[in-house]
């Protein structure tokens, strides 16, 4: 595994600006790994790899050193296409994530650390599949294949393989707090947002425009609401579907396209289960009377 997919491990180092202590912009220097999926040069890596930089830098195993250019990036998936202009590049495979089971054995390859002398390899197992984390901004990262392949700082970006060379994840996290439990990305998950990313540099979400939060027993009691379920509009973000759509900030949606709304992770989900142009219909509770309103979704704004 590692003779057939090292050579297609890249490491990446990045360039920042960071406000110093008074305020003035100061290069910081990162690295994190990426994984080279086309023999144009396309090379797949974690959003939070490059993330805010101003400049990128790609070295080969082979000794080969190429400047990076940003294809596409996706924070809701922690995505990123990188591209560069090389001949005769190694070649990684892509396989199906699909078909792992819990307990199959898996290869780590990447920067770890930055060390000197090429990628890392490390191995375990498939600890378990579909899991879900939060990063620190927030965004929920879903369908990931957990390992005890030690994945250390540096490795974010690089492949997770099967034994039989292909990609079936990308390293995108560990647990701090745990030995042994590392996240991948799941290839199957990875595959339309690197093709979208590739073709149009961005990925067409559809997007509401509001602020919210989940409604529990202990809010409803404590904001006398008429339901323990449910999301309540915190904010209504000016020119947007939701303003549109008359959306007004205390409103409590209970239903959006169909489909009952208990919590945050419903409507999240109900909302990317559409396209950007779909017309959808809202159920709501306002000043305690249920109404429903029609919004057309636009196009979530791309990340900066």
């Amino acid at each position: 595994v590692a003779e057939k997919l090292r050579p297609a491990v890249v490491s990446i180092q990045m360039e920042t600006l960071t406000p110093g202590f008074f305020l003035q912009p100061v290069p910081q220097q990162g690295a994190g790994s990426g994984v080279v999926i086309d023999p144009q040069g396309y090379i797949v890596t974690n959003n939070h790899v490059i993330e805010d930089a101003r400049s990128i830098k790609v070295s080969l195993p082979d000794g080969r050193n190429f400047d990076g250019r940003l294809v596409g990036r996706d924070p809701l998936t922690d995505l990123a296409v990188i591209k560069i202009e090389g001949k005769d590049l190694p070649v990684a495979s892509l396989g199906d994530s699909s078909r792992l089971q819990v307990g199959e054995w898996v290869v780590a390859i990447g920067n770890a650390l930055a060390l000197e002398g090429g990628p890392t390899v490390t191995a375990g197992v498939v600890g378990a599949l579909g899991r879900s984390i939060t990063e620190p901004d927030g965004v929920i990262i879903r369908d990931l294949i957990q390992t005890d392949a030690a994945i250390n700082p540096g490795n974010s970006g690089g492949p997770l393989a099967n034994l039989a060379g292909e990609v079936i994840g990308i390293n995108t996290a560990i647990a701090s707090q745990a030995q042994g439990i590392g996240f991948a990305i799941s290839i199957d998950t990875a595959k339309p947002v690197i093709q979208e990313l590739i073709a149009k540099g961005k990925i067409a979400r559809p997007w509401l425009g509001i602020q919210y939060v989940a409604i529990t027993p202990s809010s409803a009691s404590r904001f006398n609401l008429p339901v323990t379920k449910g999301i309540l509009i915190l904010q209504v973000v000016r020119g947007t579907p939701a303003s549109a759509a008359g959306l007004q900030e205390g409103d409590v949606v209970v239903s959006f396209a169909g489909r009952n709304i208990n919590d945050d992770n419903d409507l999240r989900q109900a909302i990317q289960a559409q396209k950007p142009g779909d017309r959808v219909e809202i159920a709501l509770i306002r000043d305690r009377v249920q109404k429903t309103v029609t919004a057309v979704l636009g196009e979530s704004p791309a990340p900066r």
